[in-house]
């Protein structure tokens, strides 16, 4: 009589089921960590690039300033009447572009104070012409100033890339510092014809230094300018520099010749100076433009890469995460469920202990004979004739 083998309930195995939604949240969270970190490096690469076109803007709305302080200082002190309208309008439009950024760039306090100087200054020619040379360079120390200011809270002069580098160091410190040395030497000249003949060697030392002050940052651009040209990829930025730039160099270097002494009495050609300075102004006009639309373009094309690399951080994270989700649900889908023979309450009949059932309970395990050695009979087979005779 076979004894039907105890029911007994099967555990679900929904642990099992779990594993892959476990293991594929704790991936995520790394992947979700990396994702973030990227983006913030980016988000911070950006706002730095995004800053230093802030100071680019700047610097363009200071380099009219520049022209018509200059123009004004000589005007002043060779006393001929100049009109305040330039000055006043590149004044109006470097308060706007200050009013609008300057609070990023921490240079409205800069700003406010060189706007009262230059508003005091006077508009009819003072009547000496030394008091003017010096209330003017007062004025222009405060100016470069602010370019500096600008430079450095801008990162323009921390900018990684050498093409960059070089050029808002020319277009942003040794421009603006030629063309303010050049606007003194010139000056110095004029007023150095008209004093007296005692005063004559010490005027030569002061011009023979603003000679040095006005040659060495127009030698530094022209060397920036040279290495740009000759590294960059920029096929236009050649084309568009050369012009203006040999210009400019053939008047600084005529600068420079006429403002030697043309006598022993130390007499200078200021004509021929001043044409020589006109022209090497003009020439940085029309120059710096060209390098600050330059600058821009490259930190354009950073910013356009930086977007790409933004995008393909999400890209990435986007796909490790389906990814991850794919791999939980086809594990989730492919795991082991329970046996479809349960009854209701969830109990399906255990293996038989008979051993005659593999040790999973599964399927019965096929009985074969016994095989019996050779000349060895078995026991009920040894007394089978005595019974016969019984």
């Amino acid at each position: 009589m076979t004894v039907p083998a105890p029911r007994v309930r099967r555990r679900t195995r929904r642990p099992g089921r779990l594993l892959p939604l476990l293991l594929a949240t704790a991936l995520l969270l790394p992947v979700a960590f990396l994702v973030v970190q990227a983006h913030q490096l980016v988000d911070a690469d950006r706002d730095i690039v995004a800053r230093e076109r802030l100071g680019v803007e700047y610097l363009r709305a200071l380099g009219p300033v520049t022209d018509a302080l200059v123009d004004a200082q000589s005007a002043a002190v060779t006393g001929r009447s100049l009109r305040r309208d330039t000055l006043d309008q590149a004044v109006e439009r470097a308060a706007a572009v200050d009013a609008r950024i300057g609070g990023e760039l921490s240079t409205s306090e800069r700003w406010a104070g060189l706007r009262a100087k230059l508003e005091a200054l006077p508009e009819r020619p003072l009547t000496d012409p030394e008091a003017a040379f010096t209330v003017y360079g007062e004025v222009t120390d405060l100016l470069l100033a602010l370019h500096g200011k600008v430079r450095e809270t801008s990162g323009l002069v921390r900018d990684p890339g050498a093409d960059a580098y070089f050029l808002q160091d020319g277009v942003g410190e040794e421009m603006p510092e030629a063309v303010v040395a050049a606007g003194r030497l010139t000056d110095l000249a004029v007023l150095m014809n008209r004093r007296p003949a005692a005063e004559r060697l010490q005027s030569l030392v002061q011009l023979a230094t603003l000679r040095g002050a006005a040659l060495q940052p127009a030698n530094d651009l022209a060397n920036n300018l040279r290495s740009v040209v000759e590294n960059t990829e920029s096929a236009d930025l050649g084309a568009n520099v050369l012009n203006p730039f040999d210009a400019y160099q053939r008047a600084v270097e005529t600068m420079a010749l006429h403002s030697q002494p043309t006598n022993r009495a130390g007499t200078i050609d200021t004509t021929r100076l001043l044409a020589a300075r006109n022209e090497a102004q003009q020439a940085a006009k029309q120059l710096q433009p060209v390098l600050l639309d330059e600058i821009d373009r490259l930190l354009v094309e950073r910013l356009d890469e930086l977007d790409r690399d933004r995008l393909l951080i999400f890209g990435a994270g986007g796909l490790a995460v389906l990814l991850l989700i794919g791999l939980a649900v086809n594990g989730w889908m492919s795991a082991p469920r329970d046996a479809s023979a349960a009854t209701a309450d969830g109990v399906t009949p255990g293996p038989p202990t008979d051993g005659r059932w593999d040790p999973a309970g599964t399927r019965p395990v096929e009985q074969s004979p016994t095989l019996q050695p050779v000349g060895q009979v078995h026991e009920p087979d040894r007394w089978r004739p005595f019974d016969a005779a019984r």
